[in-house]
């Protein structure tokens, strides 16, 4: 069975506090995160490099690519539903799962709603999932378009 979708944006935040700046690509370092993304870690090994988000997700609440601060946006509708540890392979990166981004009490009012509280709730089970950088092949680039993979699941038929 293939599992497959596809990168529909890319996003740095390059300030805390600030709007996610759009990019065409971005460099994965491998343990480490996004290159130039303050969720980059120095120290390697944190479960928090990556936030990936299904498109699905964001048109459900009304929202654009970015708003969640997620770094990856893809157009893969079964990414909620894949279980920790699960490998993905993501332009030129390999990326494993660690588990769903629980909603920051403070994501509502980044975003401006009216109600913070509210969004919070409703983005309980729905703001994607936490990733490592596991791998990289070439240069390591994920890019708009690329192709999104499961190579590996605990959950599923090996792939």
């Amino acid at each position: 069975m293939l599992i497959s979708g596809r990168v529909i944006g890319l996003h740095l935040l390059i300030e805390h506090q600030q709007r996610p700046e759009p990019v065409r690509r971005a460099r994965a370092l491998v343990d480490l995160g996004l290159e130039g993304d303050v969720h980059g870690k120095k120290k390697a090994g944190s479960h928090r490099q990556v936030l990936i988000v299904d498109r699905a997700t964001l048109e459900a609440l009304s929202l654009q690519p970015g708003d969640l601060r997620e770094q990856i946006t893809v157009e893969f509708p079964s990414l909620d539903t894949l279980p920790a540890g699960t490998v993905l392979r993501v332009g030129e990166a390999t990326c494993e799962l660690t588990g769903p981004c629980e909603p920051c009490t403070h994501i509502g009012q980044l975003l401006g709603v009216p109600d913070a509280v509210v969004f919070q709730q409703n983005l309980q089970g729905r703001r994607g999932q936490l990733a490592r950088i596991v791998a990289t092949d070439g240069d390591g680039f994920i890019r708009v378009g690329d192709a999104v993979t499961v190579l590996r699941s605990s959950d599923l038929t090996p792939v």
